[in-house]
């Protein structure tokens, strides 16, 4: 695809009823790399009837499938987003627009809710202490640990990255500021999920998540 501005990461497991309507929602310019790791359900066909890249991830976590889509995307800005039907590919542009113009190295989408209970209680409150303990870690105020960002693809590469399970977005934004970043936040439509969270779904991916992003802040 000659005219690929935009390559977006999609890491994906078991997300087969949410693609058709997240790969029919993106806009013209960005590319779907669909990162399966290790679905049952038929997702890697569904992602590839619909047009997307499909690669696959044998090592389960959600930050080693978000690291393989981004070493193989090939354009210079790369967005992320979820998968599960929960963010609006159409407004990928929104997050991108100051990476692409230059006046941003990693822009992350605010998640706004569009309705009640889209955002349970014990989710915001968490999400709340985490952006508390970013402010003690980093100093920098953030309003929201978004999974839809953006960034130039040799920056994040640079970064050095290294959890591959659920602190790898946690560890983007704290190498960023380390390394003066300029981070900016961009408000986005947050939905009703498709299916149940990998994390906050069950009580052990919720005490993964916990572990995994301790580990991140006290490096």
């Amino acid at each position: 695809m000659t005219d690929v501005v935009v390559d977006v990461v999609l890491p994906c497991l078991d997300e087969a009823e949410a693609l058709p309507w997240v790969l029919g929602r993106f806009p013209e310019g960005f590319r779907p790399i669909v990162v399966d790791n290790g679905s049952t359900d038929g997702s890697r066909e569904v992602a590839r009837s619909l047009g997307a890249v499909v690669i696959r991830e044998p090592q389960r976590g959600f930050g080693a499938a978000c690291h393989a889509g981004l070493s193989a995307a090939v354009a210079q800005v790369v967005c992320f987003c979820d998968c599960d039907a929960s963010l609006d590919p159409r407004q990928l542009p929104r997050v991108a627009a100051p990476v692409l113009d230059g006046s941003a190295d990693l822009v992350l989408g605010y998640r706004r809710p569009i309705a009640r209970g889209v955002w349970p209680l014990p989710g915001r409150l968490a999400n709340r202490e985490l952006v508390r303990r970013i402010r003690g870690r980093t100093g920098f105020r953030v309003r929201d640990l978004g999974p839809m960002r953006a960034a130039r693809r040799v920056d994040l590469l640079a970064l050095g990255l290294a959890d591959r399970r659920c602190g790898y977005a946690l560890e983007m934004l704290v190498r960023a500021v380390d390394a003066g970043w300029r981070v900016r936040e961009a408000e986005v439509d947050y939905l009703p999920r498709l299916g149940r969270s990998k994390v906050t779904g069950t009580l052990r991916g919720f005490r993964q998540a916990v572990q995994d992003m301790s580990a991140v802040l006290t490096r």
